[in-house]
C-alpha cells in the first residue's frame, strides 16, 4: 500500500512539472520577442556637456555598473573615441560581465546610437542609445534605452527577469553620470 501511495504522489509530483513546463512554454507564445527598456534621469548640466561626456566610451570605467563591476577589467578602444565606428571592446574573467563589444553607429547633438555584441557568457546582439533634450540651458534631460530581440522561449525569461535587471543598471549608470558631471 505504501508502494501505491509513493509511485501516485511521485507521478503527480512529476505531471504537476510536465503541466507548469507547458504552461510556460504557452505563456511565452504570446510575450513579445522585441523589447525596449527605457530609463530617464535630470542632468543639471548643459545638453552639450553630457553630450560629450556620454559620447566618450573610454568614460565608462567612470559610470558603467558593467565596466565597475570588474576592477581588473581594461577595455579597449579601437579607432577614435567619441566618433561613429569607434568600438570599446571588454573581456572580464567575472561571467556577468562577459566578453564583447560595442559600436557607435549614430551620433547627433541629441542622440547617441551603439551597437552591441556580447559574446560571452551567451552570444547575442542588441542595440542602445542616449537620447537627450535640453529643458533648460543648464538642465538636460537623458533618456537611455536598450533595444533587444529575444528568441521563443527565452523571451519569457527575459520579459520576467532581464527588463528590470537592465533597467536597474541603466538608471544606476545615469545616476553616476549625473553625480560625476553635477560635482563639476
Amino acid at each position: 500500500y505504501y508502494t501505491i501511495i509513493k509511485r501516485t504522489l511521485f507521478r503527480n509530483i512529476l505531471l504537476g512539472i510536465v503541466g507548469f513546463v507547458a504552461l510556460l512554454l504557452i505563456v511565452a507564445i504570446f510575450v513579445p520577442k522585441k523589447y525596449t527598456v527605457s530609463v530617464t534621469e535630470t542632468i543639471n548640466r548643459p545638453q552639450q556637456e553630457v553630450f560629450d561626456y556620454i559620447k566618450i566610451l573610454d568614460n565608462q570605467k567612470e559610470y558603467s555598473v558593467w565596466v565597475l563591476a570588474d576592477p581588473e577589467l581594461k577595455p579597449e578602444i579601437i579607432g577614435q573615441d567619441g566618433t561613429i565606428g569607434a568600438i570599446q571592446k571588454w573581456n572580464s574573467k567575472i561571467d556577468d560581465v562577459g566578453e564583447g563589444e560595442q559600436e557607435i553607429t549614430s551620433l547627433s547633438p541629441n542622440r547617441i546610437d551603439v551597437d552591441l555584441r556580447f559574446k560571452r557568457p551567451f552570444e547575442g546582439k542588441a542595440k542602445a542609445s542616449n537620447i537627450l533634450k535640453a529643458i533648460t540651458e543648464n538642465q538636460t534631460e537623458v533618456t537611455a534605452e536598450f533595444y533587444g530581440d529575444e528568441a521563443y522561449p527565452f523571451n519569457l525569461m527575459f520579459y520576467l527577469f532581464g527588463r528590470k535587471m537592465i533597467a536597474d543598471s541603466e538608471r544606476q549608470n545615469l545616476q553616476n553620470i549625473k553625480k560625476i558631471l553635477e560635482s563639476k
